[in-house]
């Protein structure tokens, strides 16, 4: 069997696995097999995994008594059976860590299979074993399925069956949006429970666990406050990264209390140089092809629109520092040019336009210097979406039939012919007329008179106010 796949008896820990990353129990290349008692070596996220839902910190909204998750866990028991569920949430917020506590209830068999490995076949071995261990054995075998986005649309039919027969109830993760990466059969056979990003002091409180834990650090160093703060600070939001952070400063400081040779037992001190050599900076939390991609963005764009700079070039700095594509921003920024400051200020366009070409002329790191320039400008900018609302007001009456015959005066004459239809018969050259504005009618007969663009109050607009005004009223000849 090509998959990675094993069965955790509800005996056995699975916080206490071997050397596994921090993401999980890791499983083994073919044949199902038992998890190894942990040693020294596995990392402190292993080790400090929750043993019961009420060692996990955060998501109280999705841990409260009877909830799908108290189900699954074995805790609460009623007529209902358990629910297959779709854990979506970032990186670090426990998606794992809910399904290894899941994993210890009784009566339960716990099956891992990882979407990078696994295939159509050994889901369907999983679901023959699944079946024959409900109907013999009166076993429920709970699957955890990593990383379900990565699974294609063939894989996931063939989870189908099992979650809608509950030959398995299904425990997925995820860090994209379901809704986008999940086919919608087994989102409706499934719960999707949103897990939200750690507050700071849910991951104090974790990392305080794990240094006096016997499990963690087992009081061997002491925390500094202020090295406490830097490391909840830089890890954003991320348990996994802040345990991370944390072992790799205990050992720095353990490394240099061995070096000093210092025999006073003192347990050393981890400070903030310990903790800023162990995460020289902050974790930044973005999927150039996820949802933090278009909320960032979508941020971005907004804070402009609101006249709000500071915000704005803190939605810049934070796609600078993820890597996202400065030409994206760049389009955006044109976008924002034309939909949102327009006939405000005529230049806002040319600003974003030249930008665009910066970035494409001199590239990354430089090409920030001009994304914050057209940024700050388009941000403090006069706003009117006037240009944008008339072209949106004038496809609308097209698309609903209001698209009439031209008028004959402005219909093409230069070809042969032309002339015995009507075609400019009695058109005047604007040219010719005062002011270079000729009285005569544009549009067709049933949109005589429709005001499609209506000039705001704001910038450059106030002042086309007062023109258009005027030039409709020559136009339509209300006016001498």
């Amino acid at each position: 069997m090509s998959s990675s796949l094993f069965d955790l008896s509800p005996q056995q820990d699975p916080s206490d696995g071997g050397d596994h990353e921090s993401g999980g129990t890791q499983p083994a290349t073919g044949a199902a097999r038992v998890t190894t008692p942990r040693r020294a070596t596995a990392p402190l996220a292993v080790r400090m995994r929750p043993r019961s839902l009420d060692e996990v910190v955060g998501q109280k909204h999705l841990l409260k008594p009877g909830s799908p998750l108290h189900v699954l866990a074995g805790a609460d028991r009623g007529p209902a059976g358990p629910s297959s569920i779709m854990l979506w949430g970032p990186p670090g917020t426990g998606k794992t860590t809910i399904a290894h506590v899941i994993a210890r209830g009784s009566h339960r068999k716990f099956v891992e299979l990882s979407a990078i490995t696994a295939g159509v076949k050994d889901v369907r071995a999983v679901m023959d074993q699944a079946l024959t261990d409900r109907d013999l054995h009166g076993r429920t075998t709970v699957l955890f399925l990593d990383e379900i986005h990565r699974f294609t649309k063939a894989q996931q039919d063939a989870l189908l069956p099992g979650v809608e027969n509950r030959w398995v109830v299904l425990v997925a993760a995820t860090t994209e949006n379901p809704s986008f990466s999940v086919i919608a059969p087994l989102l409706s056979r499934s719960l999707l429970l949103t897990l939200k990003s750690l507050e700071p002091e849910d991951i104090g409180e974790l990392v305080d666990r794990a240094v006096l834990d016997p499990r963690g650090l087992n009081g061997e160093v002491h925390l500094d406050p202020k090295a406490r703060a830097h490391l909840l600070e830089l890890c954003g939001g991320d348990a996994r990264k802040a345990l991370t952070g944390l072992e790799a400063a205990a050992a720095v400081a353990l490394s240099e209390r061995s070096d000093a040779a210092d025999g006073s037992g003192t347990p050393p001190v981890i400070t903030v140089e310990h903790t800023t050599e162990a995460m020289d900076r902050a974790v930044l939390r973005y999927d150039r092809d996820g949802d933090q991609h278009y909320d960032v963005i979508s941020a971005f764009i907004k804070s402009i629109r609101g006249s709000d700079v500071d915000a704005a070039l803190h939605y810049l700095a934070r796609m600078i520092e993820a890597g996202e594509d400065p030409r994206f921003i760049a389009r955006r920024l044109i976008i924002s040019a034309t939909e949102d400051i327009g006939t405000a200020d005529p230049t806002a366009l040319h600003t974003a336009v030249a930008a665009a070409q910066a970035v494409q002329m001199i590239g990354m790191p430089e090409g920030r210097i001009p994304l914050a320039q057209a940024t700050t400008l388009l941000a403090t900018a006069p706003k009117s979406n006037a240009s944008y609302m008339a072209i949106d007001r004038a496809i609308a009456d097209v698309r609903s039939g209001k698209a009439g015959p031209v008028p004959l005066h402005l219909r093409d004459a230069h070809y042969k012919g032309a002339e015995k239809l009507g075609h400019g018969k009695g058109y005047v050259y604007a040219h010719d007329a005062t002011n270079a504005v000729a009285p005569q009618q544009y549009p067709p007969d049933e949109l005589v008179g429709v005001d499609y663009y209506r000039p705001t109050a704001y910038g450059h607009d106030r002042e086309l106010a007062a023109r258009v005004e005027k030039l409709r009223q020559i136009v339509r000849g209300e006016r001498p």
